[in-house]
């Protein structure tokens, strides 16, 4: 779509034409895209495009426009362009820096808020946060339970979006960088580390696609340390469920979002670490992405007077 084609064109023919450009080069969505980026450049909602069909766009707002189909075109993510993308009613920057928000993690939140169990200063955890859309949220919808939240990544740059959104929202939690539990585990030298403590809910967004698979256009601009997980996708979540234990209160609640086929093969290998009642909680698509499972009762720790040894 040229500049020639663009020119002294009505709202609705711009809409119609940047659909059509969209679709020709495969993108999904392509009205969508289209109106989102009109109302981004023009500054308005998708109410005033369609009482403004008529209306010729000026040439000042159709070269930006002309710029941004462009790298939608090409597959570069809509929330990357737009800069911020909607997750549980609240708008949360997005960019290269962590993971897309995918709808499905919205219901995986949904789960978690039906199911976790609520106490006043209750411990939260968000593994492999990316955006801090998963762990911000919780703190925001459980915030009369006053929760301790930790955000953990390995990702500078993904823990620096986080701050940003949490600060922009309110959200009292706290980020530490870690590669799963190592922060508290192996801390580094001169690291900050987190504090000390069992979870009540912890849920976690790992890399979960096998290695060499293909993935579309828009994916491959998620950062590749957030997306693959050895050869079956699974090398991260066996680290994560394994490392995890040691750091989960009795009854503990613990859920992932994984690949659609995934989901049974975690739910299998959280049973065999001891999570009991695991089960997978399916999408609105009805696939089967939701595993989960609750802590293993903890041992009381034993002491001196209990002790065999004691004299």
């Amino acid at each position: 779509m040229n500049s020639s084609k663009m020119g002294m064109k009505t709202v609705q023919e711009v809409l119609t034409s940047g659909t059509e450009y969209l679709e020709s080069r495969g993108v999904e969505g392509a009205r969508h895209s289209m109106q989102s980026l009109m109302v981004h450049v023009l500054g308005c909602n998708k109410t005033w495009l369609y009482l403004h069909y008529d209306d010729p766009l000026p040439e000042d707002k159709l070269m930006p426009l002309r710029e941004l189909l462009k790298q939608r075109g090409q597959g570069v993510p809509l929330q990357h362009l737009l800069g911020s993308t909607e997750f549980f009613r609240r708008e949360f920057r997005t960019d290269a820096r962590a993971l897309i928000p995918r709808p499905e993690t919205e219901e995986l939140v949904e789960f978690a808020l039906q199911m976790a169990p609520r106490r006043a200063g209750m411990r939260v955890l968000d593994m492999g946060c990316g955006s801090g859309i998963i762990g911000i949220t919780l703190a925001l919808e459980l915030a009369r339970q006053a929760p301790e939240v930790i955000m953990a990544d390995i990702s500078e740059a993904a823990l620096s979006l986080t701050l940003e959104n949490a600060t922009a929202l309110g959200a009292r939690v706290k980020t530490y960088r870690s590669d799963l539990f190592s922060a508290w585990d192996a801390p580094e030298e001169g690291a900050v580390q987190p504090p000390s403590g069992l979870f009540d809910l912890v849920l976690a967004n790992l890399p979960y696609v096998p290695e060499g698979e293909a993935v579309s256009a828009e994916v491959q601009h998620d950062p590749a340390t957030a997306l693959y997980g050895g050869a079956d996708g699974l090398d991260v979540v066996r680290r994560f469920l394994a490392e995890a234990l040691p750091h989960l209160a009795t009854r503990a609640l613990v859920m992932l979002e994984v690949g659609h086929d995934q989901g049974p093969a975690v739910r299998d290998l959280m049973a065999e670490l001891g999570y009991t009642q695991c089960r997978v909680l399916t999408d609105m698509s009805g696939k089967a992405r939701f595993p989960m499972g609750f802590a293993p009762v903890r041992p009381e720790p034993v002491t001196e007077e209990e002790s065999p040894c004691a004299e």
